[in-house]
């Protein structure tokens, strides 16, 4: 079947509302397959790109999604792993919002078996950001115990199932008590509503945490660093409520305490590559033992990504929100 010349994709501009129209259907370059979608996920990123606040990196798509799952459509030079017709899900520089898009075949993994190309959608941007701060940076080890802040989120939700699977007790903290049973239906040991218990109280007469992965940042700070064990480790992967803090650090001190953090989309393309594998090696078989599963709080279709990201913004979701090509479906909402 002949390939077309445009697709549809969901473009934005200043602060008009996205919106879909027809554009060029892009081409692989060398190392890169075209994607079929069936499915993208929308991610925190997508709003903070839309605001100009995360430009995308040189030589990516200036549409937005950084995740999507499909059918291989076409395969540019060099292209060794991936054939036409073969079903993944894949990490993308951006462009997912579209018909197609494209992928470096290192960034691309197979569908796993028994998930929904609405699941598998929402498994590279969330597993691959867990993988690569929780269990690399923070280098959680089974028996220890591990805070994910924002547990209900698309990330939050796969933290908690990724580091049960590996045999850490979890905690998270959610902001209301729906979210909280959802943490503990998925792994956490404790979920702390951060509206009506203070999570640091909470987990000092826990005994402490050793690892944290947290998106907020701001007055979680201190917090952080005055719950952590000796050794303990905080990677910070985004800063809701704001970059900045007065800190102590004499606790850091005392008790020897790393605080890092990083992003994923600008990581060069090698890299990307080798937490894929990483990821494949380590979380696929959690995926067919079926210890760790996407949740999947909405569907939306992509003339509806507007309706898509206002629901991300009120930050009412619980798990991931999908954006797909098909027209007319709108589900669990």
């Amino acid at each position: 079947m002949p390939m077309p010349e445009t697709m549809r994709a969901v473009v934005h501009a200043g602060n008009a509302p996205l919106r879909v129209e027809t554009v060029p259907l892009p081409a692989p370059g060398p190392g890169e397959i075209l994607i079929k979608v069936a499915a993208a996920g929308v991610n925190r990123p997508d709003l903070m790109q839309r605001a100009g606040l995360y430009p995308p990196p040189p030589g990516a798509p200036a549409t937005m999604g950084l995740e999507a799952s499909g059918t291989v459509a076409a395969c540019g030079a060099g292209v060794s792993r991936w054939t036409v017709g073969d079903q993944v899900t894949a990490l993308l520089p951006g462009g997912g919002y579209a018909e197609y898009a494209l992928a470096p075949e290192g960034s691309a993994l197979p569908v796993p078996a028994g998930l929904s190309m609405e699941e598998a959608a929402g498994l590279p941007e969330t597993v691959l950001t867990v993988w690569a701060n929780v269990f690399e940076a923070g280098a959680l080890k089974p028996g220890e115990r591990f805070l994910v802040h924002g547990g209900a989120s698309g990330i939050g939700t796969t933290a908690i199932q990724m580091a049960a699977a590996h045999g850490a007790q979890v905690y998270a903290t959610a902001g209301d008590a729906e979210k909280v049973a959802l943490c503990e239906k998925l792994g956490a040991a404790r979920a702390i509503n951060y509206r009506t218990e203070d999570f640091e109280s909470v987990l000092r007469g826990e005994g402490g945490v050793d690892v944290i992965l947290d998106m907020v940042a701001g007055p979680y700070i201190q917090k952080n660093i005055d719950i952590l064990n000796d050794g303990g480790r905080c990677v910070f992967i985004a800063f809701l409520q704001g970059p900045t803090a007065q800190l102590n650090l004499m606790r850091l001190l005392l008790k020897r305490i790393t605080l890092t953090g990083s992003t994923l989309r600008s990581r060069p393309v090698a890299e990307k590559a080798r937490l894929a594998a990483a990821v494949e090696a380590n979380v696929w078989p959690w995926i067919s033992a079926g210890k760790v599963k996407p949740v999947i709080d909405a569907v939306f279709p992509l003339d509806r990504a507007e309706e898509a990201h206002a629901r991300m913004t009120a930050g009412t979701h619980a798990g991931k929100i999908i954006l797909t090509p098909r027209t007319g479906l709108l589900l669990n909402v």
